[in-house]
């Protein structure tokens, strides 16, 4: 009886390990979820025609920080998000987000909404490819692709529909904090730099 009890146990045991194993070619398959942990990542970014680079920071729900070191007229630009409002600043000086930018605004509000739905739920579901679990889903401008490593977290995020790529390296999840930023304002630079901005961010629309 003891045998059968022990047997029994570890065919469950099996059965729970393998539930979310599927072959990486392809087919269905789960990941526990870490989209809901702080973390910070490499970030490299193709939309339409821009390309960028850059560093990107979760602290928490709906808070999360881009910095860009590529291009040069954006680098150094950092666009903070925090309960639906968004600060631009370059070097400490502080600048409204141009219409002509809201394509790279647009980008990490998609970007935000996804990982956020998604990380409220208990478990990822999608499809097996490469190694990662890819999981789609819609927003209100597009269908998107949520792509995540074997231990839940971020990888990629593609939006098909608006040539958009976005792939995350050097994940590191160690808990990281916010730090209140002091902005100083001055219109000379805050000219200058939303031109930068601008002047970058219009070639994405051509």
């Amino acid at each position: 009886m003891k045998r059968i009890f022990t047997f029994v146990i570890t065919i469950a045991a099996v059965i729970c390990l393998t539930a979310c194993t599927v072959p990486a070619g392809g087919g269905s398959g789960c990941r526990k979820n870490g989209l809901g942990d702080a973390f910070s990542a490499d970030v490299s970014i193709t939309m339409d025609r821009l390309e960028a680079a850059g560093a990107l920071k979760r602290f928490g729900e709906g808070v999360w920080e881009i910095e860009f070191s590529e291009p040069n007229t954006l680098s150094g630009v950092k666009l903070e998000f925090s309960e639906g409002n968004v600060l631009a600043s370059y070097k400490g000086l502080s600048f409204s987000v141009p219409q002509s930018a809201v394509p790279v605004k647009a980008m990490m509000l998609g970007l935000i909404k996804a990982v956020e739905d998604n990380a409220k739920l208990d478990e990822l579901k999608g499809e097996e490819k490469d190694g990662n679990l890819v999981v789609s889903g819609s927003l209100e401008n597009g269908g998107y692709k949520l792509i995540v490593d074997k231990d839940g977290c971020l990888s990629g995020f593609d939006m098909p529909n608006h040539k958009l790529t976005m792939r995350f390296t050097g994940i590191k999840t160690a808990e990281i904090t916010a730090e209140p930023m002091t902005v100083q304002t001055s219109a000379e630079n805050t000219t200058t730099v939303a031109s930068d901005v601008t002047a970058v961010t219009t070639v994405s629309q051509q």
